[in-house]
């Protein structure tokens, strides 16, 4: 396949190759490019007057183009047959690949392009606009290459509209290939071009094909039909069926249908080979559907599960075990999406269900379709979402009951795969398919329609996009990031394009369909909608992620650990590309290595669960971290979570499926329930933690809010403090410092309260928190003027945040009815706000105009920014005078009136447990009746020395106003200085949240 900047050589190739061997048409590429290209142009000018070509065909431009395959049914559409008028048969054209400054000869069939000017011109319009760009600038210097892409994909849909009928029609191919009813007869469609003969075998004839002849037609389809038989099908439901064929040796092999819908094997014979199963029960037998699929999610959050490792018990576990079984413990925990693994017929369970031997087959080791069915419809009964993890990037290797039988050596052209080397994975030692075949997009597009007609799906998780990504796999290939890592020659288009198509189609057939890509590439683009010029998956997996939690436990001490490092990792995403974040998921539990849980207790676990006993130091951080991460990485990771059977509870030990390894055990290939259900286990702590996190996203919908802003991530205290929708989330993983009085930012003002506590009993914890806390926010400088903010908010409020805990805090709405008291203290500060904003800037205006006006002597601008500043001063002071007067006939009718901002109890007086962590021996420092901040764990100082309310270091820059007897005014946190020396009543400010110690 031709590939960037070959589009000349190609026409040169194709009006010469005849004359020339490839040595000699390279050798005067290299040298004589500049010449053939105008010779080139001249000769495709003549050609065009001659009309041997259509004007459409005249393709000499910019950027590279790859001729499509089309299948042989539809020469004889092209000019009586012939592809480009030369002769009485097609012109096969081999294709060259450029890869490395060496060609590569590929024997595919080059495509037949329309005719249809007007469907040229559709195409040149549909690849005018390319969205991507305008969201990306930095991709700019790519758009060739878009162009060139969605060229390709948009050639390549037109062809199959104009052939098949349509997207949708092309992928109903499982109603003409294999085993399918029609009136009176079986008919059986097989696409085997490279087969000398063939016929179908099975129970129903004895094994004896010879009276079950094929025919092969011109595009290398056999077909047979057999007749019913006294009103029966000749093919019994639920019985075995073969393909045999001779090829080209002259050697009869036995093959399984490709198409084929259910496949077994004799459990009582070691390493027996699959049969393919006629399947066609009769309506009694069939599942009947009886709930709508649930409606589409804000956000997915995922729970992946595998059915045949989720029994308690030793051994695989069926369909409808785990609808009965498992379904309600998902429900329970407050997922919304069921993600289903190694559902297509797989014959080596150790393979995770990853090399597929029968794509259109569920796997038989759990049950028959039927039961396949029952499950998703009680899934669909509790309101949750049935994804598959769908297998295109390659097949088994297996040629006695997979795809790969039907590889007898013919060319690519005749098979599902590529020749070669290009057809073969090295690491896993399985086959690569040939995207740029006709036929291998008809059985992959079909293969997605079936499952979700057939039996409900509502997604798909496609694995291994990145080996389909690129020509070279991802071996041995460290992604940085820079655009150049992925546009470039080893982009495999073919793959790219055939993405393009399934993604168009899924959303076709399902609009509500969610498709996630598993890419570790980081491919820009990848999740966004085709017509942008992206590939069109709604989410790609977020995969750096659970990398970057394993470095973490298994090399770093807890106190090296950077938040800074850790946030930047989180939230590394392209933006307006979804991620699926996780911080584990099978890959992280497979044998050699451990569950997050097993990293962080490891043997304690056997030993140290019991809520009978003291935690040990080991469980009491294992069990603190689990919950931490976890939820750091649903809360700041994506927009949607994923999580892997079991480890919402902290499954122990890790998963080895049975091997001769391990003697063929299912020790370790199962999931122990019992350990969540015992009442005295610590494991129950971390599941309804984790029950706790979804319900969370249940009531808020944070993980679907766009608005994700982090204002701390501090290496000394070890926290991490960001929004996310209007959720403040505050993460202490300092090992022992317990910080009270802790300053948050914010960007909405009210009141908050805790939403989430990791430390609370209920999850393990210790209690600290109390929840009964009002916590009112402060202003924070000028409305308006990051800079001059906390953290860059412009709202703040003090918590107590312990070691080891996260914390999430939710706005409170209050009622817009106010008291008269309410509604005066409310008027006076917004007054006093607007006067120093007002007076702000005047002063600022007369310092500009004094800065311009060379004619204005300095005295005379200084002393009216004086005056200004005193009028402020002065205008606050009788808004300060009017306060105390409200105060104290409040106080007379027995209501002290509490600032906005005063109205916070110490979690330690008022029924909060005050936590005396080890870590936590910072004095009290209620001498002053001031709350004085921890010392590790904030620096801020305290402001009672003269009355006046010291700003804080880091955070609030602001000077003094003391100083020249001038009144500074003081962002909009109004920290107004101690104003009682002159005997006016001091109004607590909104920043002062500090409630005094009785």
């Amino acid at each position: 396949m031709l590939e960037y900047g070959d589009t000349e050589l190609y026409v040169f190739y194709a009006l010469f190759h005849h004359m020339a061997g490839y040595t000699f048409i390279f050798f005067i590429w290299n040298f004589f490019e500049p010449v053939l290209s105008g010779f080139l142009f001249v000769v495709l000018n003549i050609v065009n007057y001659t009309r041997m070509f259509q004007p459409s065909y005249c393709l000499i431009h910019s950027s590279p183009i790859i001729f499509q395959q089309v299948p042989k049914s539809s020469w004889s559409k092209h000019h009586n047959g012939l592809v480009f008028g030369l002769g009485s048969a097609p012109f096969f054209l081999p294709s060259l690949v450029l890869k490395h400054g060496r060609a590569e000869r590929s024997s595919t069939i080059l495509a037949i392009l329309t005719d249809d000017n007007t469907a040229m011109t559709t195409i040149a319009q549909d690849t005018e606009n390319i969205g991507l760009l305008d969201l990306d600038p930095l991709l700019k210097p790519y758009e060739a290459h878009f162009r060139y892409q969605m060229k390709r994909y948009n050639e390549q849909k037109k062809l199959i509209e104009k052939y098949e009928g349509s997207l949708e029609e092309f992928a109903l191919g499982f109603q003409k290939f294999g085993f399918n009813k029609e009136e009176g007869c079986i008919v059986y469609r097989e696409w085997a071009p490279a087969a000398q003969e063939a016929e179908v075998i099975g129970d129903f004839n004895g094994w004896d094909g010879s009276n079950h002849k094929m025919e092969k037609n011109q595009f290398g389809v056999w077909s047979i039909k057999i007749p019913d038989s006294a009103g029966n099908p000749a093919i019994p439901h639920n019985t075995r069926v073969k393909f045999r064929f001779k090829h080209a040796n002259g050697v009869w092999i036995d093959r399984i249908p490709a198409w084929i819908k259910y496949a077994t094997v004799d459990p009582t014979i070691f390493a027996a080979p699959y049969d393919g199963i006629y399947w066609d029960p009769p309506p009694s037998e069939r599942h009947q559907f009886k709930y709508a699929r649930p409606p589409k999610p804000v956000s997915p959050r995922i729970y992946e599960a595998h059915v045949g490792m989720s029994s308690e018990e030793p051994h695989v576990n069926s369909y409808r075990e785990f609808a009965d079984n498992v379904l309600p413990r998902i429900k329970a925990n407050n997922y919304n999406t069921v993600q289903l693994m190694a559902i297509m017929e797989h014959s080596y369970y150790a393979s995770f269900g990853y090399h597929v031997t029968n794509f259109f087959a569920a796997s038989s080791r759990s049950g028959t379709p039927e039961d396949l069915k029952y499950l998703i419809d009680k899934a669909h009964s509790l309101g949750l979402r049935v994804f598959m993890d769908v297998v295109h990037s390659h097949a088994s290797n297996n040629s006695t009951d997979g795809l790969n039988g039907f590889d007898v050596g013919q060319s690519s052209q005749d098979s599902y795969f590529h020749t070669g080397e290009r057809g073969h994975h090295k690491l896993w030692d399985s086959r690569l398919f040939n995207y740029a075949n006709w036929e291998v997009l008809r059985f992959l597009l079909s293969n997605l329609r079936w499952w979700i007609e057939e039996f409900k799906f509502d997604g798909f998780r496609f694995d291994g996009v990145t080996s389909m990504l690129y020509h070279h796999h991802g071996i041995n290939t460290a992604f940085t990031g820079k655009y150049d890592e992925y546009f470039s020659e080893a982009t495999d288009v073919d793959a790219v394009v055939y993405m393009m198509l399934a993604n168009n189609l899924i959303h076709k057939i399902l609009p509500d369909a969610i498709v996630v890509a598993e890419d570790v590439s980081g491919m820009p683009g990848l999740s966004r909608p085709v017509s942008e010029g992206g590939i069109g998956f709604d989410y790609r997996l977020a995969m750096a992620i659970p990398d970057k939690w394993i470095n973490y436990l298994k090399n770093k001490k807890d106190e090296d650990w950077s938040m800074q490092d850790i946030t930047w990792s989180l939230t590394n995403r392209r933006y307006t590309e979804k991620c699926i974040a996780y911080a584990e998921s099978h890959d992280q539990s497979i044998v050699g290595d451990k569950t997050m849980a097993f990293l962080l207790m490891d043997k304690e676990m056997y030993s140290g669960m019991s809520c009978l006993t003291e935690a040990s130091p080991v469980i009491e951080r294992g069990i603190a971290l689990q919950k931490m991460i976890h939820f750091l990485t649903m809360a700041l990771g994506g927009e949607g979570y994923l999580n892997f059977m079991g480890n919402e509870f902290g499954h122990p030990e890790w998963i080895d499926f049975p091997r001769e390894g391990n003697d063929w055990s299912y020790e370790k290939c199962r999931r122990q329930w019992y350990l969540v259900d015992a009442d005295h286990l610590r494991y129950k702590f971390m599941n309804a933690f984790d029950k706790a996190m979804n319900s969370l996203d249940e009531k808020f919908s944070f993980l679907a809010s766009p608005k994700q802003i982090v204002s701390c991530m501090d290496d000394e205290t070890k926290v991490i403090v960001f929004e996310r929708g209007d959720l403040v989330f505050v993460f202490n993983f300092h090992p022992c410092n317990t910080y009270e009085g802790y300053k948050v930012g914010c960007d909405l003002p009210g009141k908050y309260r805790v939403a989430l506590d990791s430390d609370a009993w209920d999850f393990g914890g210790h209690g600290r928190v109390a929840h009964a806390v009002d916590h009112f926010t402060s202003p924070e400088g000028i409305p308006g003027v990051p800079e001059t903010n906390f953290n860059n908010r412009p709202h703040s409020f003090k918590v107590l945040s312990p070691a080891r805990t996260c914390v999430v805090y939710y706005r409170v709405e209050e009622p817009l009815v106010e008291s008269t008291n309410d509604k005066s203290a409310s008027f006076s500060n917004e007054t006093k706000t607007n006067t120093i904003v007002q007076n702000e800037r005047k002063i600022q205006e007369l310092a500009s105009a004094a800065k311009n006006d060379s004619d204005v002597p300095p005295s005379s601008s200084t002393e009216k920014i004086t005056a200004t500043m005193a009028e402020s001063e002065g205008k606050i002071q009788e808004l300060a005078s009017a306060e105390k007067t409200v105060a104290d006939s409040s106080k007379i009718g027995g209501l002290k009136p509490k600032a906005a901002a005063d109205k916070q109890s110490d979690s330690s007086m008022k029924g909060g447990l005050k936590p005396k962590a080890a870590a936590d021996k910072q004095s009290d420092s209620s001498e002053k009746g001031v709350l004085k901040p921890k010392a590790a764990a904030d620096k801020q100082s305290d402001s009672s020395e003269k009355g006046l309310l010291k700003p804080k270091a880091a955070a609030d820059k602001q000077s003094d106003s003391s100083e020249k007897g001038l009144l500074k005014p003081k962002s909009a946190a109004d920290e107004q200085s101690d104003s009682s020396e002159k005997g006016v009543l001091k109004p607590k400010s909104a920043a002062d949240e500090q409630s005094h110690l009785e």
